[in-house]
């Protein structure tokens, strides 16, 4: 069973990810700081359907410092990594005018270092074994303006040249790297939006409706998947058309 880490994965859309996986029977190791209320329903159901597993690790991302020690730790208790998705991320809204600088870099910290850190030492030993798929999850903000969230689009933006960079890298040695940016998806991120916001947001989309996190979790299934055997540094946005 190959091994994927899900970064963010306990609650969301990144549990979302990794109950897809697991469905696909990758063994998902899920990480965040906290279990979440979600996660273990989540678990004891992938174990039912007796395809993957789904695993939990505590560990919080902004630890820049700890990052290799967890990815050491995870290699010696599940073995060889085969695939990694970079979806925790802190999506803090404010005009930037107003966001004191020390936001401004927690947000950097965990939506940037924090995701080229691990791939750095997760990519290792993936070049070992000569095969392995990354995802990074992005958003229609890097491309497309929306106020209030200046910070937030730059880091989501700075995982598209990652993206593209690390493809030309790591493409000799069969492995994949790819962006998956979500438009406007219902979750803990979004719920802050009024009705009549989110009204705005389907209005605007071609599809008249706001994507799912299943339609995310699928994108990223498919990517891992060996009919995407040949796309890599490549983005798929999957947002009802919000941006078309």
């Amino acid at each position: 069973m190959r091994n994927v880490i899900v970064t963010g994965g306990s609650r969301g859309l990144g549990l979302g990810i990794a109950q897809t996986l697991a469905r696909s029977g990758f063994q998902v190791i899920a990480i965040a700081r906290q279990q979440g209320e979600a996660l273990p329903t989540a678990m004891e159901q992938t174990a039912k359907e007796a395809k993957g597993a789904l695993r939990f690790r505590a560990f919080d991302l902004a630890d820049i410092e700890g990052i290799a020690g967890l990815v050491k730790s995870l290699r010696a208790e599940f073995g060889p990594i085969h695939g990694l998705v970079n979806n925790a991320g802190l999506g803090t809204a404010g005009i930037l005018a107003n966001m004191p600088v020390n936001v401004i870099e927690r947000i950097v910290r965990l939506n940037v270092v924090s995701p080229l850190t691990l791939t750095k030492f997760v990519v290792r030993s993936m070049m070992s074994e000569q095969s392995g798929r990354i995802v990074n999850i992005s958003s229609v903000v890097a491309t497309n303006g929306y106020s209030g969230l200046s910070v937030y689009s730059t880091t989501k933006a700075a995982l598209l040249g990652f993206t593209g960079s690390l493809a030309r890298e790591l493409g000799s040695l069969g492995i994949t790297v790819n962006t998956v940016a979500p438009g406007f998806v219902d979750t803990e991120m979004t719920r802050e939006l009024t009705q009549a916001e989110r009204s705005q947001i389907e209005r605007r989309s071609a599809l008249k409706r706001m994507p799912e996190i299943s339609d995310i979790a699928d994108a990223v299934d498919f990517l891992f998947s060996d009919k995407a055997r040949n796309i890599t540094g490549t983005t798929i946005t999957v947002d009802a058309g919000n941006t078309v």
